[in-house]
């Protein structure tokens, strides 16, 4: 466990609970964090990861300003549900990305676990575009794919952050909980 991967973290689970209370000050600790995190997985050689947290940070800026447009009267950007179709065209992107970062990570560089790290990363960049649009099924895919991340970190060692990937777990549960409760 190192300073860097122990500040992340913390900041990880600030963000995660802003986001599931809603409130936007989740975006600017949320884009510290997955800068860090980056920094974090190029030295451990996880460079899907990197790549994610680098579209993360963008996504991060994406998000804030998302939820500063079609505000209600209570300030807030409503939660939304994603269609079928919508549901069905991003579930099949997420595939299709995995498939081809993992083959790419796989074929030109050292990666450590290419497909794993592919997929998971296909699928969080998915869940966090559905989190920016306040999609409540943006929590039943963080929920899967927070349960598969606690078991890729911790066959790494990195315990630290399979214990914080536990908690982003229970965190969705709740998001999913009151984020329905609130459309």
């Amino acid at each position: 466990m190192t300073p860097l991967e122990l500040l992340a973290s913390a900041l990880g689970v600030t963000a995660v609970w802003l986001t599931v209370r809603q409130n936007s000050l989740c975006w600017p600790i949320g884009l510290l964090m997955v800068l860090l995190y980056a920094w974090f997985f190029f030295d451990a050689r996880l460079y899907s990861l990197v790549l994610l947290h680098g579209v993360f940070a963008a996504m991060q800026l994406y998000g804030w300003w998302q939820w500063r447009q079609g505000v209600d009267e209570s300030g807030r950007r409503p939660i939304s549900d994603a269609g079928r179709g919508e549901a069905l065209i991003g579930l099949g992107a997420a595939v299709l990305i995995g498939l081809l970062l993992g083959l790419v990570m796989d074929r030109f560089t050292e990666a450590v676990q290419p497909w794993p790290d592919a997929f998971l990363t296909a699928f969080s960049l998915l869940a966090q575009l559905w989190m920016a649009l306040k999609r409540w099924q943006c929590w039943l895919l963080w929920i899967v794919v927070d349960v598969l991340y606690v078991g890729f970190f911790a066959l790494q060692d990195y315990w630290l952050t399979a214990g914080l990937y536990g908690v982003f777990t229970a965190l969705a549960v709740l998001g999913l909980r009151e984020w329905r409760a609130a459309r």
